[in-house]
């Protein structure tokens, strides 16, 4: 991994010190030290294209160079304010990206939902003019990069990105920050769930760790995993596909099981029950305050009313967030068939149960069972 108090050293004797972006597990390094070192001049961001809006205002009020760090996962989010906000052609806002690559070459064999979008990463950045770098771990070669990049953006109040490869910017040990803000674990919330709703729900679980921890609960409980889609890749979509299955099966109870970053990521998703009835799905936020799978960084989960937000949107709630096992067991009884889609704000604490391995399986085989079983 890069010097990360030369990385930064280095983006300072260049002007560069705002910061805003969504973490990522390939820049663990990178937003930690940011985390620690920057204060109210890193902002982490709802989702990445919220980070390029936040870098231009920056730029608008200070004339300052801003950095906007994502995973490639995220550059999705970001085409549009790119294209039709930064661009030269429009308000020609200068910054930098950083960019971790996730699904290079063949770095992650088991993870197929990295493997289109790490061969797409540079092409997407061909196709909007923006030139880059694929940074290599030798700081003096990083001190030089940064130089030509800064200078491009000055002279052409244009773009430039900083694409890093597997280890690049991360430290490979990934601390687990246990907390003890809340007793439940999410592991434990996920079993209260699976066992007080009927035994043929459908579950939906966001990306990170919640799709690794059912799919281990199930092995665990002997139970088949055929009702479980694991949405592994497209973070903060995992209620909308629930929501989806909900409309088209209204006679199966259906259970999104999503994380507080991921539900704020794209939380226009949830205003969708308002106009459609979905008195079969219940929309349980995990909620532990924090991007836990990539290191931990905070989010605004704690700080967000979400029941508020949920009640605003038309979902029936119990009027509060649930803390307790107890809490949780009752919100289930009383909304699970309440007559109208419900949610759920289940506040946890940071921190694994138990280490758990990557999970390693047949998506298209675990999808069809899903099909198979939803169709049967």
């Amino acid at each position: 991994m890069l010097d990360q108090n030369n990385v930064f050293q280095t983006l300072r004797d260049h002007g560069v010190t705002y910061f805003t972006g969504v973490p990522d597990s390939y820049l663990n390094g990178f937003c930690n030290y940011a985390l620690l070192h920057c204060g109210d001049r890193n902002v982490i961001a709802a989702n990445e294209g919220n980070a390029v809006g936040i870098a231009a205002g920056h730029y608008f009020a200070t004339k300052e160079i801003p950095l906007v760090y994502m995973q490639n996962s995220g550059m999705g989010n970001t085409i549009n304010p790119l294209a039709s906000l930064a661009d030269r052609d429009v308000y020609a806002v200068p910054m930098l990206l950083l960019i971790g690559w996730r699904g290079q070459g063949n770095t992650e064999p088991n993870h197929p939902q990295h493997k289109l979008q790490g061969e797409i990463t540079p092409g997407l950045l061909d196709v909007m003019h923006i030139p880059y770098t694929i940074l290599e771990d030798d700081d003096r070669k990083f001190s030089e990069t940064v130089e030509r990049a800064v200078t491009y953006c000055k002279e052409t109040r244009g773009i430039y990105a900083l694409i890093a490869p597997k280890g690049v910017m991360a430290d490979p040990d990934k601390p687990n920050n246990v907390d003890d803000v809340y007793p439940m674990s999410r592991e434990e919330a996920i079993e209260v769930i699976l066992d007080h709703m009927p035994e043929v729900t459908v579950y939906s679980a966001t990306t990170g760790r919640a799709t690794r921890e059912l799919f281990f609960l199930r092995e665990k409980r002997g139970e088949t995993k055929a009702r479980d889609f694991l949405n592994v890749g497209s973070m903060g979509h995992c209620s909308s596909v629930a929501l989806g299955i909900a409309l088209s099966r209204p006679e199966r109870h259906v259970v999104a099981l999503d994380g507080d970053s991921a539900a704020m990521m794209h939380m226009g998703a949830m205003t969708m029950v308002s106009k459609v009835q979905a008195p079969n799905f219940l929309h349980v936020v995990l909620n532990n305050g924090a991007h836990e799978s990539v290191g931990g960084q905070p989010s605004a989960g704690h700080l967000v009313d979400f029941t508020k937000a949920a009640e605003a949107c038309g979902y029936a709630t119990v009027g509060h967030a649930v803390t307790t096992k107890e809490e949780l067991i009752e919100a289930i009884s009383q909304l699970k068939d309440c007559g109208k889609a419900a949610f759920i704000d289940c506040r946890i604490h940071k921190g694994l149960t138990r280490k758990l391995p990557p999970i390693i399986f047949d998506h298209r085989a675990a999808i069809d069972e899903l099909i198979d079983d939803l169709n049967g």
